[in-house]
Formats: C-alpha cells, structure tokens, sequence
C-alpha cells in the first residue's frame, strides 16, 4: 500500500525578497552598513524596469562613466524585488551618491548629466505606477493560484484533500472526465457538508463518482482491511467474483459470474462462470455496482445470502451459507497419456485460480515438483481466474518465458511503462506450453496469457477473455480508509488493447473439455474424448 501525504498550507515563501546592500571593500566610508539617500539628496533616480519598457536611456555611455567616476562615490546596488519570471524580469532601484561630486567635473559631464535627468523626468512620472501595477498584478496571481482557501481548514477538509491530491496525482485520465478537477475541489470544500467522518466520506464518493469509472473506488477502512485479507489468502463469504456483462454478451441487466472458487460454497452450489446474479436477498442487481454487491455477498460466517440467478435459460433460487474462503491459488497434477516407446506424453497440469501473494511461489513450486515425475510438457489452465495482485501476474509471467516484453502500460499519452524480462527469473522456459482461457479469465491473468501468446511461448486455447484492460492501485489514506485508483491501462505484446475485448485465443475447446485436474487426467487417457481431437501440442 502507498500512504500520500498531502498539505492545504499555502507556501510560506514570500514573493518579494529584499537582499543587502553592496559593500564597497575599498571605501572607508562603507564601513558600516549604507544608506539609501533619500530622492531629495538624489539629483538622479535611475529605475531598471525588464518588465514591460525596457529604459533604453540606462545604457548611456556616459552615465557608465559617471558611475565609474570613483571608488568613493561608486554606485549602491539595491535589488528591492525578484518577481515571478512568467510575468516581470529582476528589477533594481539604482541610488548614486554626488556629494562629493567636484563643479570642474560636473562641468565635463554636464551635456550627459542633462540627457540622464530628462530621462529621470520620464521615469518618475511612469516608473513608480508600473511598479505599483507590477505589484497588484503579482498579488493578484499569489491570491488566483493558492494552494489553499482563504478560510481555516478543518480535520475532515484536510482528509477529502488528501483523497483528491491522490487522484489528481494518480488517476490515469488527467481530463478527469472532462471536467476541472481544481474547480471541483474549491465547489466541494464550499459547498458539500463535511463536518462529520461520515459526511467526509460521502463528499468522496461523490467525488469519485463524477469520474464514471466503476473501478476507481473509496474504502471505509473495515473494508480496506478486508481487500488486503483477500490478497492475503482468505475471504469470508461465498467464494464468487463478479462482473458486469459486457455488449457483447447479450444478458440480462445484472452482474455476471467470473468465476466460482474451488471447493467454496457457490461452487458446490453449482453455480457456473456467465451466470447472471439478478437479485441478492432480494435486492436487484440491475443498477448494483460491483462492489456494493461484493459487499453484500461476504458476511459472518455461518451467516446466509440469498440469490436470484439465470443460468441459460434457468432461473435459480439459492439460499448458500457463508464460510471462509481459503484461497489456496495452485493446484496441479501429473497426467500421464498411454502411449508406446519413448513418445509416451507426460503432462504437468496447473490449475491458477487467482493472482494473490503467493501465486508466483506456488506456480514455481507446482513446476518443479512435476519436472521431478519427468514431465515433458505443461498445461496452464487460467480459466475462470478472475486475477489479483498485478505484479504476481508478472512475477509468474517471467518464470514462463526466456527473454521478451510482457507488457505496455499506457495512460493518455501513451506507453508509460514497460515490463519485460531478461530471462533471470526463467523456470520453465523450453517445455511445450498449452495455456486454456474463457470468459472468466480477466485483468491478471489476461495479461500473462497475452504476454505467453505474444511472445509465441504458448498456444492458447478457449474463448476470448473478459477484457478488463486497467490497472487499480490501492492508496491507503491517514485515517486508514483507502482509495482504489485506475492508475493506467494496458497494452500486450503485440500492442492490442484488450480492453472490454480481451485476449484471443488461438483454437477454440469443445464446450465438454473438463474443468478440474482429475477430469482432465481422465479424459487424455481416453483416446476418443475431447481432450485427445484437441491436440493440445500438436505444434
């Protein structure tokens, strides 16, 4: 989890800095700090103005000489102010000291002292107004562009700031939907009630919400921890992961079934990866988000959920009873095909279920525990695996293949980001691979079938994949509730955008082709099933 700190103050910085006086090392009389002659005792005024007018006067040869007449009466350098460079150049208040100025001299330098006093006269009836205009302009753009409002912030500001600093710095749309994400944040602080958590809460779900992304979300911390129990290995509920139906499906409005875990209560419920949820504990499903329903599904254990489902043309009734969900995401056998000679196949099966921390272990684990039976070729089975921690998905990518890109990360400018591999982390990289996918193979594990298919590690076969495209990260905010963020899309490979397309695969399988390890053993022992017309390694 990333933690960002965010703070309302405005910059303690001043916009105008008033430096020292130049200190003449070779005149007795600067001994101790100068003065500034005041305008009466200062026959001439010269003022630098790079702004606007440029003072061309100021480049007078003579007045050079002047100035240089002595190391006594050398000019002092005052530099009163250093503007903004967008708008003004340095400008500096230039004071000459003539009291020691002798009449002989001021004679030979009168035809150039009387050209530098009519500028003067010029100067002094424009120079100062710019200057003041100068300042209004600066103070003006100080108040625009501050960080902060004018009024004090209090706890529950602060906590919704920081939750829109997170997107503003995050979010993969920096049109934020099309509208001012600035704008936005100075209305909200105005005008949406924040005086309670609660209230702060809601002002940033609605501030997500005008985002339109059903991915990016807030978390009460209860159910952040929750999230990050689940990475972990275990949830409490049913053991569903869920989606919405894409255009291409043609279902009923409702959520879809990704995929059901192994041995879990929606499982033995029989409840299969399309199935539309059309009601939970009577509730309707046709306007739920993804993660109201989640929520809604977990509970207790030993606690009950109602659903209403369509399974093809069925509708289902199901009352299933909440347990805890041991997400264990490897399971893997040996399948050995009869055959004579030393052709005889023998296949490593591994079943990936879901993309949590210990994936990428398990999948190494599960590799070389077959390559100690002898196995000559391995079957990836990525069916129904909804996905998970994004870099398991690489980690697990990189034990597959040699050498090779996995994939592109992108936002609206373009490719940000890539990950590839050097072949370092290499495990299996030679071995025949067969990789099966179907509607229910989604985010993660999308992204390791596109880069094994891309980088022409693996025949894919099954159906296109689900077409989730997006990255989230999770951003934990200071009261412990969180955000998750669509951080940047994604590209294969081969630079296809899989999103709400998905990744497609090379052959299709017969809609009998067995979904769990003993089935799938039991059907390459029998030459007329569906496994063997397959042909699995035929390349």
């Amino acid at each position: 989890m990333e933690v960002l700190v965010s703070s309302a103050t405005a910059s303690s910085c001043p916009h105008f800095v008033i430096s020292n006086l130049y200190k003449n090392p070779n005149s007795a009389s600067m001994a101790t700090t100068p003065q500034v002659l005041q305008r009466k005792y200062a026959p001439v005024r010269i003022v630098e103005a790079r702004a606007k007018a440029p003072l061309m006067c100021l480049k007078n040869t003579s007045l050079k000489r002047l100035i240089n007449y002595s190391n006594t009466d050398r000019a002092l350098l005052l530099p009163i102010c250093r503007l903004n460079q967008s708008f003004f150049s340095q400008c500096s208040l230039f004071s000459v000291r003539y009291s020691k100025l002798k009449k002989l001299r001021l004679k030979k330098y009168a035809g150039s002292l009387h050209k530098v006093i009519s500028c003067s006269e010029k100067i002094g009836q424009h120079a100062f107004v710019r200057f003041i205009v100068a300042l209004m302009v600066v103070m003006s753009v100080s108040v625009s562009v501050s960080e902060s409002p004018s009024w004090a912030l209090t706890e529950e500001n602060l906590l919704f700031l920081e939750a829109w600093r997170m997107i503003d710095r995050a979010y993969v749309d920096k049109s934020f939907n099309g509208q001012s994400w600035f704008r936005y944040r100075e209305n909200a602080l105005r005008n949406e009630p924040m005086n309670t958590r609660e209230e702060t809460y809601m002002a940033i779900k609605k501030m997500l919400a005008t985002l339109e992304d059903p991915f990016t979300r807030f978390l009460e911390p209860e159910k952040l921890k929750s999230l990050r129990s689940g990475t972990e290995g275990a949830l409490t509920g049913i053991g569903l992961s869920i989606g919405y139906p894409t255009k291409f499906d043609g279902l009923p409005a409702g959520l879809v079934v990704i995929s059901a875990s192994p041995g879990g209560p929606a499982n033995k419920a029989g409840i299969l990866s399309g199935d539309v949820i059309l009601a939970i504990d009577d509730t309707s499903t046709e306007t739920m988000g993804i993660y109201d329903a989640a929520e809604r599904l977990q509970g207790s254990e030993g606690s009950s959920v109602k659903l209403t489902l369509r399974s093809g043309p069925e509708i289902k009734h199901l009352d299933l009873m909440r347990e805890k969900v041991s997400l264990n995401p490897v399971t893997s056998r040996l399948c050995a095909v009869p055959a004579s000679g030393k052709d005889s196949l023998r296949i490593g099966y591994i079943k990936l279920t879901s993309f949590n921390q210990n994936a990428s272990g398990a999948v190494k684990e599960a590799i070389n525990t077959l390559r100690s039976k002898n196995v000559n070729a391995f079957v990836l089975d990525l069916r129904d695996n909804s996905g998970g921690l994004f870099p398991e998905g690489i980690e697990i990518a990189k034990i597959w293949l040699d050498k090779g890109v996995i994939v592109y990360i992108c936002d609206s400018r373009g490719v940000r980001d890539i990950y590839d591999t050097d072949g370092s982390k290499a495990v299996a990289p030679s071995e025949p691979l067969a990789v099966l996918v179907n509607k229910g193979t989604a985010s993660a594990s999308e992204i390791l079938a596109g880069a094994l298919k891309d980088n022409k590690r693996a025949v894919l076969f099954g159906e296109p994949t689900f077409g989730k495209g997006k990255i989230q990260s999770v951003f934990e905010l200071s009261d412990g509730s969180g955000l998750v963020v669509t951080v940047a899309r994604y590209e294969t490979p081969a630079h296809t955008d899989i999103d709400k397309v998905g990744v497609v695969p090379d052959h299709p399988l017969p809609t009998s082709f067995p979904k769990d390890e003993e089935a799938f053993c039991n059907c390459l022992q029998d030459p007329a099933s569906a496994c063997n017309k397959v042909e699995l390694f035929a390349r």
